[in-house]
């Protein structure tokens, strides 16, 4: 028989790591919440269009890393490299620009994109994401990148900053991309194989490049804040004086464009100084366009994603403690089939009064029920024998200071809630 493995690049979230887990969603609920922002969920596959349309041509997301497929009907489909076009989907399919803007909402769960495989990034990863439609006001970028900032923060992240740029608009971006394009047209053989593609295709990516050799050539280039039109200059202004409002520390990147086709304006990172080279925690824009691209009306909006995935493993590396899951406290130890008998109705009527118990399975000796009892860290394990069973009592054994009680049947569940409360 062959030996089935998880498919590379995913992984199995196992019981000893959901506290991470739980405590992560839990946390981002709540700081959605206090934002007013509302949870919606939207299908993990769409069209492949959408996201073509969305995302863009030219981007790796589209040309190397969407798993893509025709269905039984002939459909061409994409499960969701990302949760954004599909979100403007949403709002546009259900006329949310009816409703009072801007409409505020995030989203919890997988995304699926094949790429290589690295500490922190799987090809199905889990992602939290945020979105505003509907308003353009640079206030709202700065409440977004707020939340952000306040979900780190509250996961315990320490030396956080802001990493910000402006990518333009239709109207001051193509004389920006004009000069970028013969900045490197007069480089094209020092830069790598990637970045001649891009440079045909998605210019702005080449300021994204993580090769070596391409570094001094971005190092060289002009910056696009240099050449905003006047409405993106202020709108610029005004989101930096926000953040000083605020005081929040941020650099102003000139490199930082993000990966999608679809960010317009403000492109910002969350950067925690404590989890070395992968610095960036959160990551997001404006997308003024994409509703309009998406056969929508026009529509501004702002958002950002994060991998919970990486969000654990940086908690990890810092040692951040999380709370442990409830456990049942109470353990059931019976010494007889009749006794379990009497064990099996006594663990129903704890767990309908939300009393978390077990019992103990197969033929053991209390020493071995108690042992067991011990490993599972419960408070107090009810003894059944022929005794109890003859006086209609049980016997209760305090598991952390060794004390023995004798309680009536009809008073354990009682006798367990008050002692358990205190």
């Amino acid at each position: 028989m062959p030996k089935y493995t998880a498919p590379r690049g995913t992984q199995d979230v196992l019981p000893e790591d959901q506290p991470y887990w739980r405590y992560v969603k839990q946390r981002a609920h709540h700081i959605a919440a206090l934002y007013g922002y509302q949870q919606i969920d939207v299908p993990m596959f769409e069209e492949t269009s959408l996201f073509v349309r969305g995302v863009g041509e030219g981007t790796d997301i589209v040309d190397k890393e969407m798993y893509s497929f025709e269905d039984k009907g002939g459909s061409e489909l994409t499960l969701r490299p990302e949760f954004t076009a599909g979100l403007v989907r949403a709002y546009i399919e259900h006329g949310m620009h009816t409703l009072s803007q801007p409409v505020k909402l995030y989203a919890i769960g997988p995304i699926f994109r094949y790429e290589r495989p690295q500490a922190g990034r799987f090809r199905q990863h889990t992602q939290f994401n945020i979105e505003a439609f509907g308003e353009i006001d640079p206030a709202l970028d700065a409440e977004i990148m707020e939340v952000a900032r306040h979900l780190c923060a509250d996961l315990g992240f320490g030396g956080l900053s802001f990493q910000v740029n402006s990518t333009g608009c239709p109207k001051c971006r193509p004389h920006y991309v004009s000069l970028l394009v013969d900045y490197y047209r007069d480089h094209e053989k020092e830069i790598c194989e990637d970045c001649r593609r891009r440079l045909e295709r998605n210019p702005l990516r080449v300021l994204d490049c993580k090769i070596e050799s391409c570094q001094p050539i971005i190092a060289g280039a002009p910056h696009i804040v240099d050449y905003l039109c006047e409405e993106c200059a202020a709108h610029f202004q005004a989101l930096q004086q926000y953040l000083r409002v605020l005081d929040r520390s941020y650099t102003v990147n000139h490199r930082l464009v993000r990966g999608l086709d679809y960010y317009q304006k403000t492109v910002f990172e969350v950067w925690s100084q404590d989890i070395g080279a992968q610095s960036a925690v959160f990551g997001g824009g404006r997308y003024d366009g994409l509703a309009e691209l998406l056969g929508g009306p026009p529509t501004p909006g702002i958002g950002f994603g994060s991998g919970i995935e990486r969000l654990i493993l940086a908690m990890k590396a810092q040692e951040i403690e999380v709370p442990a899951l409830p456990q049942p406290r109470i353990s059931i130890a019976a010494l007889s089939e009749e006794a379990k008998r009497q064990g099996v109705r006594l663990l129903a009527d704890m767990r309908s009064a939300d009393l978390g118990a077990v019992i103990a399975f197969g033929d053991r000796s209390l020493r071995s029920q108690l042992r067991e009892a011990d490993k599972q860290q419960v408070r107090y394990v009810v003894m059944i024998g022929e005794d109890e069973l003859r006086d209609h009592q049980v016997t209760i054994r305090d598991m952390s200071t060794r004390d023995q009680y004798t309680v009536p049947m009809g008073e354990i569940v009682d006798w367990l809630k008050m002692r358990l409360s205190e």
